[in-house]
């Protein structure tokens, strides 16, 4: 027999939803089974006979033969040799020496791996060193590696970084491998379409990152729309399960579909019981008379059993839940007391992690179960975490729960609490809990998990109002150059609607100049000017770690004239005698950031939803968009498509 916290196993599920074992399912099996009476009174234990027809289904339910195609893959897999191209190449860098170790560093508050795109441009590159100089794992997506190699292995890397090069092209969709995104945590974007004078330039491509003399520009390779758009689709789609989105994963929602194809009933038949349950979804059940899926049934103590559950057959691969910071449920109380189950393995008797919610009765009600709560649990009994043992698995003992390898999950219904502790609230007999969600969630205050390096003047042309000649060369020639401001802009609003927390940075004209520019944050697309690829790089390293800036979309640029100079902050000694100038001199000498990027950005009052775009007609410019159009009657706002998570069940 098993116990009531034993762990089930099983394999992928079919293609298309399957209902839940159940009474119904089995009814060519009933004449072999007892009739279960509903259980209503707290009295004790009494015994009937145990269906063990119904026990040998669930079993069956939760550890399906493999089918053939799948014997079949995996002894293709098993015979074929091991790939000669690793997906994943990493650099050997050489160590930051003692004296670099007290350059000025932007810290990162990030664990995990930090993407960055473009990592051979301009900003790219500065991206990558400074993220190696905080100590940070970089994993640089370019499409040559060799070229890449000879580019960023003479970077230095502080105590726990590290760089990896991925061969991919954003434009080609298929490039993108799944384990290049493994472990990734955050992107920084720097891919941008090419640009070149037309009459040529040098081998480091002086002429173009200049910036400040203008050459007549045209695009080469791919165009615009296909790298400025189209690759941002497709780094979005192939990095949205690493980054988590607002929406989270669905493990369960009402409008069905195949995020419910793995549920399954796993009641105290299996230790010898009579209770029973099913997942089901009933029409009029959920809020304001739409659908919700029921978790409902009967649960007895006779036979020594009391538990009713469902739960999800094995994921295969298992769910990386690593992104969130829990499981949030929207459900319809009945004022009993729930386990939600977490297990880590496909072991059919192993540990499983718990966490359980008291439930209102008669109301909707949103919960939320944080991973850190979740504790360890063997038959029913707390495990402490380190102890080694009897499900203990790894031979390091039991650890806490790793939302990044999730195999199934459950939910139950059970007499018992734990350690042989009474559940208070619980009633035998018939229950019903609707569930319209059940989906993980995003750590409050999340940062920037995307930060995508754009371009000021996306939203200008077209725009009412709008001179052309007066504005930078780029607004003009938009059609010239395949319309780079109007895909720029498209990619903007693909990452804007995705889910994913972002930042959208829109400098100027960018200059190699050196960093530490006086510098201004703006909202509405209406600054000019220029901006150090340094302050752009150091920008980008700092939203990071700055949840204030999450979901915001500025420009940047220096209040330095475009025609003077830049050669670098004051020196300590003359900066000394300038007030404005002492602090960020006075950190430079001691090692620390040249400038305060936190309170910079709150400074700037960024406001989430402001886009400075201009929808049928009506320009939005510092406004929150949805706010403007709406104050102007206009009802529709058009943005690219939203891509989404992975469902549980197609993962």
């Amino acid at each position: 027999m098993l116990s009531a916290h034993g762990s089930t196993s099983g394999l992928t599920s079919p293609a298309r939803p399957q209902p839940c074992p159940s009474r119904a399912a089995t009814s060519r099996f009933s004449r072999h089974r007892s009739i279960v009476r509903a259980d209503s009174s707290n009295g004790g234990s009494g015994r009937q006979p145990w269906d063990i027809l119904r026990f040998i289904k669930t079993v069956a339910y939760f550890n399906e033969l493999p089918t053939p195609d799948k014997v079949l893959g995996n002894i293709l897999k098993q015979l074929s040799p091991p790939s000669q191209v690793d997906s994943v190449v990493p650099v050997d860098l050489r160590p930051q020496s003692p004296s670099a170790s007290a350059a000025p560093v932007v810290q990162v508050p990030l664990t995990g791996i930090i993407m960055v795109t473009g990592a051979t441009g301009g900003v790219g590159r500065r991206v990558v060193s400074r993220l190696l100089a905080a100590g940070k794992h970089v994993r640089a997506l370019v499409r040559d590696v060799e070229k890449a190699k000879s580019m960023l292995s003479d970077l230095h890397v502080a105590a726990g970084g590290k760089l990896e090069l991925a061969a991919a092209d954003v434009v080609q969709r298929q490039t993108l491998l799944p384990e290049m995104f493994e472990g990734v945590r955050a992107v920084v974007c720097c891919t941008a379409v090419k640009i070149v004078p037309k009459e040529g330039d040098t081998a480091d491509r002086s002429k173009y990152y200049q910036g400040i003399k203008f050459y007549d520009p045209e695009v080469v390779g791919d165009t615009p729309e296909a790298v400025e758009y189209n690759g941002m689709a497709n780094l979005l789609d192939a990095a949205a399960d690493s980054l988590g989105v607002r929406g989270g994963v669905q493990l369960l929602h009402h409008s069905g579909g195949q995020s419910v194809a793995r549920w399954g009933p796993l009641d105290d038949v299996v230790m010898g019981g009579v209770s029973t349950s099913g997942l089901e979804l009933v029409g009029g059940a959920g809020e304001e008379g739409g659908a919700a899926w029921v978790f409902s049934g009967n649960v007895s103590t006779d036979n020594f059993g009391g538990f009713a559950s469902v739960r999800t057959r094995n994921l295969d691969p298992p769910l990386d839940l690593s992104p969130y910071a829990g499981i949030e449920l929207r459900l319809f109380g009945d004022g009993q007391r729930y386990k939600f189950i977490i297990r880590p393995d496909a072991n059919w008797d192993g540990i499983a992690y718990c966490s359980s919610f008291d439930t209102q009765p008669g109301v909707w009600q949103t919960i939320r179960l944080p991973f850190a709560d979740f504790f360890p649990v063997f038959r029913a009994k707390r495990v402490a975490v380190g102890t080694a043992g009897a499900g203990a698995g790894a031979a390091g003992g039991v650890q806490p729960l790793d939302p990044a390898s999730i195999s199934s999950i459950q939910i139950m219904l059970s007499k018992f609490e734990y350690d042989g502790q009474l559940n208070p609230s619980f009633r035998r007999g018939p229950f019903r809990l609707p569930f319209s969600l059940i989906s993980t969630y995003l750590p409050p205050d999340v940062p920037p998990r995307f930060v995508h390096v754009s371009s000021a003047g996306v939203t200008r042309p077209n725009r009412p109002g709008i001179n052309p000649d007066q504005e930078p060369p780029a607004v003009k020639l938009n059609d010239a150059l395949g319309g780079i401001l109007t895909w720029k802009l498209a990619g903007e609003d693909a990452l804007r609607a995705s889910g994913v927390p972002y930042a959208v940075v829109r400098p100027t004209a960018l200059t190699e100049e050196p960093g530490g520019m006086p510098i201004e944050l703006d909202q509405g697309d209406t600054v000019k000017g220029k901006i150090s690829r340094d302050d752009v790089a150091d920008l980008c390293v700092a939203l990071l770690g700055c949840p204030s800036a999450a979901d915001t979309t500025f420009e940047i640029r220096s209040t330095v004239p475009f025609s003077q100079p830049w050669t670098g902050p004051p020196a300590p000694a003359a900066a000394a005698a300038d007030a404005g100038a002492a602090a960020p001199a006075a950190a430079a000498a001691a090692g620390a950031p040249l400038r305060d990027w936190p309170a910079t950005l709150a400074a700037a009052g960024l406001r989430r939803g402001v886009t400075g775009r201009t929808v049928d007609g009506v320009y939005t410019g510092r406004q929150v968009e949805e706010e403007a159009l709406k104050a102007a009657g206009v009802t529709t706002s058009v943005s690219a498509p939203q891509p989404a998570a992975t469902p549980a069940a197609s993962a």
